[in-house]
């Protein structure tokens, strides 16, 4: 199926297996901090109805009860989550949502603060608990090419309910007795309506069934983490998924003060800054799926780290350059000089977090263990819940040395480098995929014709005609999961394309006339590749075409397959040669012009070939009729 085929992503909302799990979902985002912020509302501009405790220090305390919960019970819920099935669980959870919003509405008409802190400390339960869920649930019900789509709009939800609950949040606490009636009321029907549409998420088997649930929440939490490690790109992905937390722990904790001392706003102007950068998540989170081309598509990841640095830095910049110092609402601050700039890089910032958290989050989704999903999910949220911490730990370090609230955004965006960099130089995949996204987003126009016959699991050999040098990157664009490239042994003395595909693990290969022992080397890395269910990508030809046809196959293929027996997938890369990646008789600057900018090209897979039909003619055949198909 070509890419112009394929539904939009929208269309899971009207499917049963997604649509009532998407609501219950947004519904308890929603309800979660529709509560949580008419309370810090209320206690902060009604503080002496409420409690003779400074409205400062519940302001830090509040938010803290709330992420407590995370760090302490993580680690029981995603054992709950793996043994339990999930649309019982997630009915479960609902009901205690009830339960927990009973107790609040009874606060928030006796005027008791510590039942609503109880509360609030209830409602992180139920974060927690639902949290493994809420991904682990995607999985089992979405499709690979539906998952970055599914993610994204789980995403835009999550964040527009945040938005909205906190938006009404503050507007109700502001009306008096009568908004504190119709908060406790309406959180409780909020929490009625996620019981009912609870009820028609379709059943989840669960993958650990017989798991045995340790009450020890440290030792399993360590366990957890432990377990996670072992696979090393997932656990760098929790890493970078958390460094976003931590990232949108600190900017948005400034929001408050940025906006009353350096914007000189009201309430009304923190709300604008937080609907700019919200409507940026959810617009990034739905960018994801046009970007990606349907699938897990990591290399927007350091595309929206880049963002987030950028961005983060002209705000430092942005805020420099805004001189007025009378009172703003939200309406009149737009009218300020330099208030369009701050809000176009909140809104970016937003659109950038998009594009680095969704695909980050499918990937765990898609490369953790399916028996430990909810597990590894659990840990993400502990680590989680620790960069949050760790961020309000940094932010009074940083006001304490005389940090202003813009250097702060700019040490945050400074960080951010740091850690793309780092995590980026551990996990060379990232960047390989980003080079690749940018080639066929760029420079050229990509199609792929049944890419969906590569396999998501499993071992297999994929076969392409060699075009051009960028063959690897586009075949690697286009592919759903890692490929191990045999590659000629002289690129790994290039300094760049060296690393990157030395630390990529690809397999160096050379003729026998000049290296017998490497040639045999890579013939034994590629069984043991294969052996362990990995794609292994090998050019037949053995050297670029010059004149754009096929070269005759060598007997390489014969012999991987021999040895390993497994499947063959021919696959036809069209419309590469001529360019100035390609090896012909003119000089590189005939062809960088001779296909022109953003010209089409195209990479066509076929069906599997099984092994005991493998033979080197049969597989030029089977590329040579792919190519003709496309043209």
């Amino acid at each position: 199926m070509s890419q112009a085929q394929r539904p939009s992503q929208f269309s899971l909302l009207t499917q049963r297996r997604f649509g009532p799990f998407f609501w219950t979902q947004f519904l308890g985002a929603f309800n979660d901090n529709l509560f949580k912020n008419a309370l810090l509302v209320a206690i902060t501009f009604d503080a002496r109805s409420w409690t003779d405790v400074s409205p400062a220090l519940l302001n830090q305390l509040i938010p803290g009860l709330f992420i407590l919960p995370y760090v302490v019970f993580s680690a029981i819920a995603g054992q709950i989550a793996d043994k339990v099935e999930k649309g019982r669980l997630a009915r479960w959870v609902k009901l205690f949502e009830i339960a927990i919003m009973g107790v609040a509405a009874a606060g928030w008409l006796s005027h008791t603060l510590w039942l609503l802190i109880a509360a609030v400390v209830g409602m992180g339960v139920h974060s927690t608990v639902f949290g493994p869920v809420k991904y682990a649930y995607l999985p089992q019900h979405l499709k690979a090419e539906e998952l970055i789509g599914g993610n994204g709009v789980i995403e835009m939800g999550t964040f527009v309910g945040i938005l909205l609950g906190e938006v009404i949040g503050a507007l109700l606490a502001g009306q008096g007795e009568a908004g504190v009636h119709m908060v406790a009321f309406g959180a409780l029907g909020v929490a009625l309506l996620g019981l009912a549409t609870s009820w028609r998420i379709p059943a989840s088997p669960a993958p650990a069934p017989g798991l045995k649930i340790s009450a020890n929440f440290i030792a399993e939490s360590v366990r957890n983490l432990a377990y996670s490690r072992q696979n090393r790109t997932v656990f760098l992905s929790m890493l970078g998924n958390s460094w976003f937390w931590f990232y949108g722990a600190l900017v948005l904790s400034q929001f408050p003060l940025y906006a009353k001392d350096y914007l000189h706003g009201d309430h009304s102007v923190i709300v604008l800054l937080l609907t700019t950068f919200s409507l940026g998540i959810g617009a990034g989170s739905l960018l994801c799926e046009k970007l990606s081309g349907h699938k897990v598509e990591i290399g927007l990841v350091p595309f929206g780290a880049i963002g987030l640095s950028l961005f983060g830095i002209d705000l430092y910049v942005a805020s420099l350059h805004y001189v007025n110092t009378a009172p703003v609402d939200a309406a009149s601050v737009l009218h300020q000089a330099g208030s369009l700039r701050i809000l176009a890089d909140l809104l970016l910032l937003g659109v950038f977090g998009g594009l680095f958290i969704v695909p980050l989050f499918a990937l765990i989704q898609t490369r953790c263990d399916p028996e430990h999903m909810s597990r590894t999910i659990a840990g993400t949220n502990i680590l989680n819940a620790l960069f949050m911490v760790a961020a309000a730990g940094l932010a009074m370090v940083l006001i304490g040395q005389g940090f202003t609230i813009p250097q702060i955004f700019l040490t945050t965006a400074l960080l951010n480098a740091v850690v793309a960099i780092y995590i980026f130089s551990l996990v060379p995949e990232f960047l390989m995929r980003f080079l690749a996204w940018l080639l066929i987003h760029t420079i050229h126009r990509v199609s792929t014709v049944d890419v969906e016959r590569i396999p998501e699991t499993g071992p297999a050999v994929l076969v392409c005609n060699h075009v051009s040098y960028v063959d690897a990157i586009v075949i690697l664009a286009a592919s759903p999961r890692p490929i191990r490239f045999v590659m000629d042994h002289r690129i790994f003395n290039t300094p760049v394309l060296g690393f990157i595909f030395r630390t990529g693990k690809a397999i160096p290969i050379a003729p026998a006339k000049d290296d017998p022992w490497l040639m045999e080397k890579a013939f034994v890395d590629i069984a043991h590749a294969l052996h362990d269910g990995e794609l292994v990508c090998i050019f037949p030809e053995g050297k670029l075409t010059r004149t754009g046809e096929l070269n005759e196959f060598r007997g390489g293929i014969a012999k991987i397959v021999e040895r390993s027996q497994v499947p063959v997938i021919p696959m036809a890369l069209c419309g590469l040669w001529g360019s100035v990646f390609s090896r012909g008789p003119s000089n590189v600057f005939e062809r960088s012009f001779a296909r022109g900018w953003r010209s089409r090209l195209a990479l066509a897979v076929g069906r599997p070939v099984p092994p005991q039909q493998v033979t080197p003619e049969f597989l030029q055949e089977q590329v040579l009729a792919l190519r003709g198909e496309w043209k």
